[in-house]
């Protein structure tokens, strides 16, 4: 069965050779011109992904993304498509939860490998499990994060992340392994990984003041709990 993509672009030239090129890849797709119409669809369909443009009318982008998390609960993922590159705007894109950030003019070639790697990400079994590092606690079968008590929410990339990190602790996660876990390949965005670091820095360990997230400079990140205070 086809994967079934929504489009959410008010640019028709840009959603129609989207739409033409991802058909011929075998994706069924639906369309909406506007955020309106996109939440619509939303409430009345499944999807396996949504592409969605930043700036629309009516309902922006960043509020069907919140809809999408919030309201919907779906864990659906998501690619941001954008004129828009800002870093603060990128950051804001995947604190509300954006899986991916496209800056336009796109590729379409690339659209499609990034639609395809988090397909099939979303679609993979995993085992669930309690993950520990110190007192910062990750339940992977609900997706529960909790530091000292209290409880942590994370968009899905940062989440996919620390899932990794935790697993491999206290070993380093090569750069490379992130942009494999993000994405299914090695050659990921990598101002989005800095981006996704930050997030996931500011939540896990700037409010608890001791450091548990670590750079390896050239390298990657590692968890360890060692004791090493803000």
């Amino acid at each position: 069965m086809a994967s079934r993509l929504l489009i959410v672009e008010d640019d028709r030239d840009l959603a129609r050779n989207l739409i033409d090129f991802l058909e011929i890849q075998g994706y069924a797709t639906h369309y909406a011109a506007d955020g309106h119409e996109a939440l619509s669809l939303l409430a009345a369909n499944e999807y396996d992904l949504v592409i969605l443009d930043l700036m629309l009318p009516g309902v922006d982008g960043m509020t069907v993304c919140i809809h999408i998390r919030n309201q919907l609960r779906s864990r659906v993922p998501i690619v941001m498509l954008t004129a828009k590159s800002e870093i603060d705007t990128k950051i804001s894109a995947f604190d509300i939860g954006a899986d991916d950030y496209m800056i336009k003019p796109v590729s379409l070639r690339e659209i499609h490998v990034r639609v395809r790697a988090l397909i099939r990400r979303a679609n993979q079994t995993v085992d669930n499990d309690i993950l520990t590092i110190g007192d910062l606690r990750m339940d992977t079968g609900i997706m529960k994060i909790e530091r000292d008590g209290v409880p942590i929410t994370l968009p899905p990339g940062p989440t996919k992340i620390l899932a990794l990190l935790m697993r491999n602790s206290p070993n380093v996660v090569h750069n490379l392994a992130i942009h494999r876990e993000l994405w299914g390949e090695e050659r990921g965005d990598t101002h989005a990984v800095v981006v996704h670091m930050h997030t996931l820095r500011t939540a896990i360990d700037k409010p608890f003041g001791r450091q548990l997230i670590h750079t390896v400079r050239g390298f990657g990140y590692r968890i360890a709990d060692e004791k090493t205070t803000l």
